[in-house]
């Protein structure tokens, strides 16, 4: 017999395993000792009342030990032999797809423009320290996409493209905690990812597969209205039964090589705004009503959303204990990105701020077609870039300056390492952005009260939130309609937001490349 239960423990109570069995055995009614085996399945935090509170979702049972999960990897066998797909990106979606393909017992080829994990730590000091962007290794491009670098979080809201449990369970087996599995809001961090991207590597080159690493896809070959292969750094030829193009969402030569070949794209709305960074220990006092935060309590975290004339302003990619990193994928520009370690144990909280950027707002931009969205996000890259000394340091305000609209007459620490110069944010930003970030940031200030402080940093800019051009597909095939054998996959296409949800997508197209094949 197997009862599920749900307790309130205070954070001291939660590594208190003596403590969570006697509450156990109050609330099921039976013994301690009748108590055969018990377990957490779901983990999450209540901080609505003055007393923040775990919340726990646990199975106990009298009879046997509770089933554990089997394995998913024990079911892999070889695929050297087997049919070949290309897969263009080695991200979450490109590597869940790769791992999906060999259990489906189809033969991985991944081309990736950037470096293997470990080296690719080199371009990242140098972005870093030195502002040297490498177009094809930096914090979005290179082995485990633009996740393995940027915190590592694990939630979606979304459930059309499948249950998470299947990809949290692949992540565990890879070296993950199994506390991901139970946590509400799972997170790895990125100080661990790495080493989790390189034993996904393992697995795929151990059971058949092969990754192939800077290796610049600059063509598809397309004959008779079907994908054959790619061209890799402009003169190797590689040919395989489909193709799965998952470059993610900053890999803009692709659009435009599709674009060059007559393969439809099209516009797709995005977000565009800041990032703004808040002392830890303030989120802390805020969220949980304490002038120090227990010490079982994560770093507090925060969801903002409201509505500005009709158009949605929210916080995004939300990093407690983190730190603001930069995300550009080519000289000249200045993105900016959060993440956090494992510990979440930073002094700064980072979240981007941003709005969400309509076919209408591009309108200046329509001599470039479809590329209209891609070019309004390359203008404020540029602008703020060339504002500055030509390095990567991000031009800043403090939060209260920047809705008053003034600039700082000095700025706060801040974890981004490159470091910030006070600039007007108010006048660099294009004016529709600033007007609804500002009349956001003073309503964020209403419903989370502390919020709005002169402690705050805005640092721009948060501009890669998301894709602004989409690959469309057909929602049963998951093929491009004009190319037979071209799936799209993942953030790049326009199909995912975040590393689950592209995980996601990468199974479930390599699902359907299973059924092309049949």
């Amino acid at each position: 017999m197997i009862k599920e239960i749900e307790l309130k423990i205070l954070p001291k109570h939660i590594e208190n395993q003596t403590f969570i069995l006697e509450r156990i055995s109050k609330k099921v009614r039976w013994p301690k000792e009748k108590i055969k085996d018990w377990q957490i399945v779901k983990r999450s935090i209540d901080a609505r009342g003055y007393q923040p509170y775990f919340l726990l979702k646990i199975l106990v049972t009298k009879a046997d030990a509770l089933p554990i999960s089997p394995s998913i990897l024990a079911h892999f066998s070889d695929v050297s032999k087997k049919k070949s797909v290309i897969i263009v990106g080695a991200g979450p979606a490109g590597y869940f797809a790769a791992l999906e393909l060999i259990e489906l017992g189809i033969k991985p080829i991944i081309f990736d423009r950037g470096k293997d994990v470990r080296a690719r730590r080199r371009d990242l000091r140098a972005i870093q320290q030195f502002g040297e962007v490498n177009p094809h290794s930096n914090y979005c491009f290179g082995e485990g996409g633009a996740g393995t670098y940027s915190d590592g979080k694990l939630y979606t809201r979304s459930q059309k493209r499948g249950k998470i449990s299947k990809a949290l369970q692949l992540l565990v087996e890879h070296g993950a905690p199994s506390d991901i599995l139970v946590d509400a809001h799972p997170h790895i961090g990125s100080n661990k990812l790495p080493k989790i991207v390189a034993n996904i590597r393992e697995t795929i080159l151990k059971f058949g597969g092969e990754i192939h690493f800077d290796s610049f896809v600059t063509d598809i070959i397309v004959h008779k209205g079907k994908a054959k292969g790619v061209i890799v750094n402009d003169s190797a030829e590689h040919l395989a039964d489909a193709v799965i193009l998952a470059t993610g969402h900053s890999a803009r030569d692709i659009y435009e090589l599709l674009d060059k070949k007559g393969i439809t794209i099209e516009f797709k709305p995005f977000a565009l705004g800041v990032r703004i960074e808040h002392p830890q220990p303030l989120i802390d006092k805020i969220q949980y009503n304490q002038e120090n935060r227990e010490e079982n309590l994560p770093a507090a975290s925060y969801k903002l959303v409201c509505q500005v004339n009709q158009r949605g302003v929210f916080s995004f990619c939300m990093c407690p204990g983190g730190l603001i990193v930069p995300a550009a994928t080519a000289p000249g520009e200045i993105v900016v990105n959060g993440m956090s370690m494992s510990r979440r144990d930073s002094p700064f909280a980072n979240s981007g701020t941003v709005i969400q950027i309509t076919e209408k707002d591009v309108l200046p931009y329509q001599d470039q077609g479809v590329f209209a969205g891609l070019a309004l996000q390359k203008s404020v890259e540029k602008t703020l870039f060339d504002f500055g000394d030509g390095s990567q340091k991000a031009p800043a305000q403090r939060l209260t300056d920047f809705v008053a609209g003034k600039i700082s007459a000095d700025l706060p620490k801040t974890s981004y390492i490159p470091g910030i110069y006070a600039a007007p944010m108010h006048q660099l930003l294009p004016k529709f952005v600033y007007d609804h970030l500002q009349k956001g940031v003073r309503e964020f200030g209403r419903k989370m009260k502390g919020y709005y402080t002169n402690e705050a940093v805005v640092v721009g800019t948060e501009s890669r939130t998301s894709s602004p051009i989409r690959i469309p597909r057909n929602k049963t095939t998951y093929m491009h309609e004009e190319v037979s054998g071209l799936f799209p996959c993942g953030e790049g296409a326009g199909f995912a937001g975040g590393i689950i949800s592209a995980a996601l997508d990468g199974q479930n197209v390599a699902k359907a490349v299973k059924l092309f094949f049949e």
